[in-house]
C-alpha cells in the first residue's frame, strides 16, 4: 500500500534551529553559573528532549536542577530563540509540490506544540501542513515514538500509510541534491 501522509521534524529537518537552542542552552548554563559550551559543540542537543540534554549537560539526574535549566532555556526561547532560526532552502517549495501531489503532511517534532505552531506560522508555512503536532511543556509527547503514536489515533492514519522525514534523511538528500 503506498503512504498517503507524510510526517516531518522540524528542528534539522524544515528548519536550522542551531542558534536559537544553542543560544538558550548557553543563556540557561550561564544563568546556572556554569561556563557554557562553544555552539559548535551544543549541536547535539538539538533533537532530544530537552531534560535529556540538561542531564547530559549538567552531569545530574537532579530534576530540580534540570528543570531550573528548563525554566532558563524557556525564558529565553518563548521571546528570543524561536525565532533564531532559518528555513532550509528550497523547503517551501518542497512542501508545495507535497501537497500539489495530494499528500497529507504532518509537523511531529519533540518541540513544545506551543513552539512549533509558532515557528511554522512565522514562516509562513501554515497552509502547507494538515496539523503540527509537538510535545507539551510537561514533556508528555517529548519522546517521538508517543509523539507519532499519538498523531496516528488523532489523524486515523493506519501506521502502513504514513511516512517519518526527518533530519538524518534531509541531509542525505540536501547533500545528494547539492552533488548533482
Amino acid at each position: 500500500m503506498p503512504f498517503s501522509a507524510i510526517l516531518f521534524d522540524l528542528d534539522g529537518t524544515l528548519t536550522d534551529p542551531k542558534p536559537g537552542i544553542t543560544g538558550c542552552i548557553q543563556y540557561a548554563l550561564s544563568e546556572l553559573g556554569y561556563k557554557p559550551p562553544n555552539a559548535d559543540e551544543l549541536h547535539w542537543c538539538i533533537g532530544p528532549p530537552l531534560k535529556d540534554s540538561f542531564s547530559q549537560l549538567l552531569n545530574t539526574l537532579d530534576s530540580t536542577v534540570i528543570e531550573q535549566a528548563i525554566l532558563h532555556y524557556r525564558r529565553r526561547f518563548a521571546t528570543i530563540g524561536l525565532f533564531e532560526n532559518s528555513l532550509y532552502p528550497q523547503i517551501t517549495e518542497a512542501l508545495k509540490t507535497i501537497r500539489f501531489a495530494g499528500y497529507k503532511t504532518f509537523v511531529a517534532t519533540s518541540k513544545p506544540y506551543i513552539y512549533a505552531t509558532q515557528i511554522i506560522e512565522y514562516f509562513g508555512l501554515s497552509l502547507l501542513f494538515d496539523g503540527v503536532y509537538g510535545s507539551e511543556l510537561d514533556g508528555t509527547r517529548s519522546i517521538k515514538g508517543d509523539l507519532i503514536h499519538h498523531i496516528l489515533l488523532t489523524e486515523k492514519l493506519l501506521p502502513s500509510s504514513v511516512v517519518m522525514v526527518g533530519d538524518n534523511f534531509v541531509k542525505l538528500l540536501y547533500e545528494t541534491l547539492r552533488e548533482r
